[in-house]
């Protein structure tokens, strides 16, 4: 189970003034978008990773995946995702 953060006094006055809205961005409108542009690009960057498994691991990996008809990269990915975001648990 997740540990919601706690926040100072400090913190949480920050918080608040962001979500009144009382900051304005002094960048301009290309500036903004080139930012946009480098967050989209991170958030979506994929990368190569190498794992060692058992041969016993592997075989029911892609037998799992034929079964729900994604490849079982994909299936070892949406796994690593899952338990990322917490929907996923090892007891």
């Amino acid at each position: 189970m997740k540990k919601k953060p706690s926040m100072d006094k400090e913190e949480k006055a920050l918080a608040q003034s962001i979500e009144n809205e009382e900051w304005k961005s002094d960048l301009t409108k290309e500036e903004k978008r080139q930012y946009e542009e480098y967050a989209r690009y991170s958030l979506n960057k994929q990368r190569r990773i190498n794992i060692r498994m058992t041969e016993r691991d592997l075989k029911k990996i892609r037998a799992k995946a034929i079964e729900e008809g994604i490849p079982y990269q994909s299936l070892i990915s949406m796994l690593i995702h899952k338990y990322n975001e917490g929907k996923v648990l090892i007891r």
